[in-house]
């Protein structure tokens, strides 16, 4: 007999219950079920279960051998799909959760060109700045910024870094003149980012230690990141923002970058998705696709 498949046949009675349920699930007869488990116990030279007219149980080693089969049986159905991967494409519903601003101008771009590559492929988008759980909520991947938390069970790519800079008008910087210096910030107006009722202070980075954190006085504190822009533009104060969000805006001159000595802090975007034996093909190149095209899109001369 085939050793892996005797031990399928042994996990699946231990699963059931009963060599009778095994045997309906797997289309063999019961005598069947009981061979491929007698193989089993012949060639350790130990009982994995003890049988009776009325029920079965497992020995303490066939606890113990159950659990190593179940991995080795994992193992194996992971290697077949690797393989049926390399003959196949992303084919299914793909279920992702972004940010909202980061989402709908970097990431979505990225996975909708994906999709158009992949017409076997559904796509189901979320843009939402809340933490979802990827188990509870049923999602394939979520794409976060920022620092995250070690969360058991769930692994995490880093797939851009977005280049923080302050910027202002030109309007308000002919009034209020410009910061050149990190210690000048707290001399001016600022328009703050506020989220679930934190002010996210602006972040510096500081060779050999932590980031400089700043919070310059403000009277405008919103949680949109494009109104943020947008009210700079109008001139009511500075703003930190990611380059990829105002490139456009300092192009055109209705921007202005500052403290350009001052090295930007990097924003990191990750993809997370839960751990898994064999990660399906759709998540796997999903996930290589965001980061081979983000870097490019966070650059200066992008």
């Amino acid at each position: 007999m085939d050793r892996l498949t005797s031990m399928a046949v042994f996990v699946k009675a231990v699963d059931l219950g009963s060599f009778a349920a095994a045997a309906d699930a797997l289309a063999l007869s019961g005598p069947m079920v009981g061979k491929h488990v007698q193989f089993l116990e012949e060639r350790l030279g130990v009982r994995l279960i003890t049988r009776t007219t009325r029920r079965q149980s497992l020995t303490e080693f066939g606890r113990a051998y159950y659990e190593r089969c179940r991995g080795i049986l994992a193992e194996a159905d992971a290697a077949d799909a690797l393989a049926a991967d390399q003959l196949s494409e992303p084919r299914g519903k793909l279920r992702v959760s972004m940010p909202v601003h980061f989402g709908r101008r970097c990431v979505a771009p990225v996975l909708l060109a994906f999709a158009q590559r992949y017409p076997r492929l559904e796509l189901d988008l979320s843009f939402n700045d809340r933490l979802v759980d990827l188990a509870e909520d049923d999602y394939d991947l979520s794409i976060r910024t920022g620092g995250l938390e070690d969360k058991a069970g769930v692994i995490a790519r880093r797939i851009a870094r977005q280049h923080m800079v302050v910027c202002a008008a030109p309007a308000y910087l002919a009034a209020h003149g410009y910061p050149r210096l990190i210690e000048e910030l707290g001399t001016h107006q600022a328009i703050i980012y506020r989220r679930s009722g934190r002010i996210r202070p602006w972040l510096f980075p500081c060779a050999g230690s932590s980031p400089v954190e700043v919070t310059p006085p403000n009277r405008l504190r919103l949680d949109d990141l494009d109104a943020i822009a947008d009210a700079a533009v109008l001139g009511m104060g500075l703003a930190w923002l990611p380059y990829w969000l105002v490139r456009e805006r300092i192009q055109t001159g209705s921007l202005v970058r500052l403290l350009p000595d001052q090295p930007e802090y990097l924003y990191d975007a990750y993809a997370l998705w839960l751990q898994t034996p064999h990660l399906p093909l759709k998540v796997r190149l999903a996930v290589d696709a965001l980061a081979e095209a983000l870097p490019g899109l966070m650059q200066y001369n992008a």
